[in-house]
């Protein structure tokens, strides 16, 4: 059977080559950048990360064409599959064997919220919820200091919990007038 341990041997040297560039100052900061635009007959919007694409659509009652997942699926998306890494950093770290793992994130979104009787209703997923599903000989106390750790340094978790102020502008391009019928 094939276990996660193998690789996380390998991610062990990885955390350490790179704890070993950050001590000799050869890695700092980096921006990060998402680009999305959007479908002209669809609305489609296709997502462009370095050298991916991911496309994501909304359901036939949003006028979508259900293309890809939403954006609030791709949230959780998102949040499970930093989850995931971090535990598999965390695990490496701290030497806890995995022989699997696999985790799914779950929350609640209402198309009502924000109607008339629903305005205390969130528009944005709410009551999200994880549960990672692991196999490991490790201890209970073992794998209890797994989560705090991953709790402690995943990323997406923690920006979800404490959000960042997000600043935003408008670059208008003026599109060529319409000729105007005579």
């Amino acid at each position: 059977m094939t276990t996660l341990n193998e690789y996380l041997g390998q991610k062990r040297e990885a955390i350490a080559a790179r704890k070993a560039r950050v001590a000799a100052g050869e890695s700092g900061p980096r921006t990060l950048t998402a680009r999305v635009r959007a479908e002209g007959r669809s609305g489609v919007r296709r997502i462009r990360i370095r050298d991916f694409q991911v496309i994501s659509d909304s359901e036939a009652d949003f006028a979508g064409y259900d293309l890809g997942p939403s954006s609030p699926e791709l949230q959780l998306g998102v949040l499970g599959s930093c989850l995931t890494h971090t535990f598999l950093i965390q695990a490496a770290a701290l030497g806890v064997p995995l022989d699997s793992l696999d985790l799914e994130v779950t929350g609640t979104i209402d198309p009502r919220a924000g109607s008339p009787g629903f305005e205390a209703v969130p528009i944005y997923p709410h009551g999200i919820r994880y549960a990672a599903s692991i196999a490991s000989p490790a201890a209970p106390a073992e794998i209890e200091a797994l989560r705090q750790a991953v709790e402690r340094n995943c990323p997406i978790l923690n920006l979800l919990r404490q959000p960042q102020a997000i600043a935003g502008e408008i670059r208008l391009t003026q599109a060529p007038a319409a000729v105007a019928a005579e």
